[in-house]
């Protein structure tokens, strides 16, 4: 299998300028619209062109364009916007998207703000590969902002890859596989391993987790009194649901052992067993994802992938359900911040078969 080198990109270079012009009411003189380069379809880069302009209050009352400009592209980049602090980036997402989510279990929460996280706590020397926020969940944000409080010294970018793109790179036999038969995720909280069950859940009540799980849908099982696995049936390829356009939307990277490297994926194997290994992710019938689709997806990121260098103050907002994100290699300080808002249910966009 290779992939479709030859697929038609979701927005062609050439009319990309065209998509660049404001969207809402009025001319939008107070900021610019570019890309980052040509021929690139993400991120719109928009800046202020006047110096006093207030940001949230600017957000508020351009909500409706840079949505629109969101469902085009996918991913917006806000630079050079007056955003000092954390608490002026939330207000600044809070006022783009009233409501942000404030129960993530999965990220640490970020001093100084409310509804905000730190990033994810991974080695600085190790990739954090391609996926869709909470897409191996029953619910996730359709949209993510990341806030640069502290660009790293090497490193450290952001890529973005959207993921309509990526669908088309893919062969249609291994599409089609992914699309009928969904994802299994499986997830074992073990002791000193990722965050423990009663962090992620935010309680040490077993039936509290239980009651949760049975309410969202999710299998699970205790292995032990402290071991909780859960396994949760999802979808690998979505239609989202303002712009209809298919998505390859999923978490599979992260959870294949595949994307351990063989090192690594035998000492986990050696250290957990097959059916307990932190996580897992297999197709919704059962059955293995095999290593050669494994590889294509990797490529496929990668043939759709945008970098760029951060700067301090720089804020991404992305459409979750458009846009995957992952996280280069990088040497300290790299301080970003994470919003979420605009949560979906899963049985709002998709039904197993």
């Amino acid at each position: 299998m290779s992939l479709q080198t030859d697929a038609s990109p979701v927005m062609p270079a050439d009319g990309i300028a065209d998509s660049l012009a404001w969207p809402g009411p009025g001319t939008g003189e107070s900021i610019r619209l570019s890309l980052l380069a040509d021929g690139l379809s993400l991120p719109v880069v928009i800046e202020p062109v006047e110096p006093a302009l207030n940001p949230s209050l600017w957000a508020s009352t351009h909500r409706e364009a840079i949505e629109a400009l969101l469902c085009r592209h996918g991913a917006v980049l806000f630079r050079g916007f007056d955003l000092g602090s954390v608490p002026a980036f939330e207000a600044f997402a809070e006022a783009l998207s009233p409501g942000l989510h404030g129960s993530y279990g999965d990220l640490p929460k970020k001093e100084g703000g409310r509804n905000v996280y730190r990033s994810t706590p991974y080695p600085e020397r190790e990739m954090i590969l391609y996926h869709n926020e909470s897409s191996h969940l029953q619910g996730w944000p359709r949209k993510q902002w990341f806030y640069c409080e502290q660009p790293s010294r090497v490193g450290g970018a952001t890529p973005l890859a959207d993921i309509r793109q990526v669908l088309q790179c893919l062969p249609p036999q291994v599409v089609a596989r992914f699309e009928q038969k969904g994802l299994s995720y499986s997830r074992t909280f073990t002791a000193g391993v990722e965050p423990s069950w009663a962090s992620f859940f935010g309680t040490t009540e077993r039936a509290v987790v239980e009651q949760r799980c049975r309410e969202e849908g999710t299998e699970f099982e205790w292995l032990d009194d402290e071991t909780l696995q859960v396994r949760t049936l999802c979808p690998a390829v979505i239609q989202h649901p303002v712009t209809g356009e298919r998505a390859f939307f999923n978490q599979v990277q992260l959870h294949h052992p595949f994307c351990l490297g063989e090192e690594m994926r035998e000492d986990l194997l050696d250290m957990f067993g097959a059916d307990r290994l932190p996580r897992m992710v297999s197709y919704g019938d059962g059955t293995p994802i095999e290593d050669d689709v494994m590889a294509l997806l990797g490529e496929a990121y990668e043939a759709c992938a945008v970098r760029f260098a951060w700067r301090k103050g720089d804020v991404v907002m992305l459409d979750n359900m458009l846009v995957a994100h992952a996280r280069d290699p990088y040497e300290e300080p790299r301080l970003i911040v994470v919003a979420m808002g605009e949560m979906i249910a899963q049985g709002d966009v998709w039904r197993p078969a």
